[in-house]
């Protein structure tokens, strides 16, 4: 089978594509005919080596699939061959074929293609994850997103709105803002323009925000914090800027907010029932039409080095996808 190739920590330019022995399923797992993968902010992390897990080289890059099941290994009991499925893995997604842990795995919706299930899981089951888990996020409450025209930002938006929330998108750039109102926010802030915690504050009347989402880090993340309400919730979701804020925590006590840390793969691992819970219902919600991803630009698995780059320059709004097969 064709893949890309991770040899050694590096650039994307480093990778390589070329054939290699089609892996096979072991208990508890189901190897899966690749049709798309998207790509996602932590596999140039995964490149480098600055991610939480390090894969043994070789390794295909690539975190979030769709595809077809082709075959099942030992204890695997409600999964078959010629399944659709959708799923989330660390690494693996570019390659034609992929061996993915079944309880990582959910059935794709029939009425959703493979390039929308590919651009899906990951980024909607975070945010998913971030306000309706663990912000607890009300109906009438009001949420602030960084980095909203990303990945993780555009479907913050529509889900926050699914929840009755307003959403106040806050981006670089007025094209991304643009996006971001496409999406359904409610407010912009082009946080290059505007003095971001005056601007959501005068946004709420004063009062603040009640929750931030935030997966950028970096400068702008004491502005959020500062901008929060009484008892608000920050979320912490990862930092695209490169750069770990550290938060001043007389803040938190002033107002009696809370910091959130938000990792979907570690409560995937510990709470596998309450994640399939949790995926049930997000995949309710897309049946319903409330979400439509928004891919920005497709490319061939050769390309994909193409794409990772553009991630890790954050040249991308929305969802970057590799049609595989």
């Amino acid at each position: 089978m064709k893949a890309i190739l991770c040899r050694e920590f590096g650039p994307p330019s480093n990778l390589i594509y070329e054939e290699v022995p089609r892996p096979v399923p072991g208990p508890g797992q189901v190897l899966v005919k690749v049709a798309a993968c998207s790509i996602n902010f932590p596999d140039t992390l995964i490149l480098r080596g600055r991610y939480q897990f390090k894969p043994e080289f070789p390794f295909s890059p690539g975190s979030n699939i769709a595809g077809q099941i082709i075959e099942v290994g030992d204890k695997v009991n409600h999964l078959k061959p010629g399944d659709e499925i959708i799923a989330i893995m660390i690494a693996g997604g570019l390659a034609e074929y992929a061996v993915v842990d079944v309880h990582m795995c959910v059935p794709k919706p029939a009425s959703m293609d493979m390039e929308t299930g590919a651009a899906f899981l990951y980024t909607y089951s975070t945010s998913f994850y971030a306000l309706q888990s663990r912000a607890q996020l009300k109906a009438g409450e009001t949420v602030l997103i960084l980095g909203a025209s990303g990945g993780v930002g555009m479907s913050s938006i529509e889900i926050a709105k699914a929840l009755g929330a307003t959403v106040i998108a806050a981006a670089s750039s007025d094209k991304k803002l643009g996006l971001c109102s496409n999406a359904g926010a409610d407010h912009l802030i082009n946080y290059e323009k505007e003095d971001l915690k005056e601007r959501a504050k005068a946004l709420t009347e004063g009062r603040g925000v009640d929750v931030v989402l935030d997966p950028v880090g970096g400068k702008y993340a004491q502005l959020a914090l500062r901008a929060i309400s009484w008892e608000g919730r920050y979320l912490v979701v990862g930092f695209a800027a490169g750069e770990i804020p550290k938060i001043p925590l007389n803040l938190v006590l002033l107002k009696s907010c809370q910091l959130v840390g938000v990792f979907l793969g570690a409560f995937s691992m510990h709470f596998p029932k309450e994640r399939n819970i949790l995926m049930k219902e997000l995949l309710d919600l897309y049946e319903q039409g409330k979400f439509k991803p928004y891919i920005h630009k497709t490319f061939s698995l050769e390309e994909a080095p193409q794409a990772l780059q553009m991630m890790e320059n954050r040249e991308a709004a929305g969802k970057l996808v590799i049609k595989v097969s």
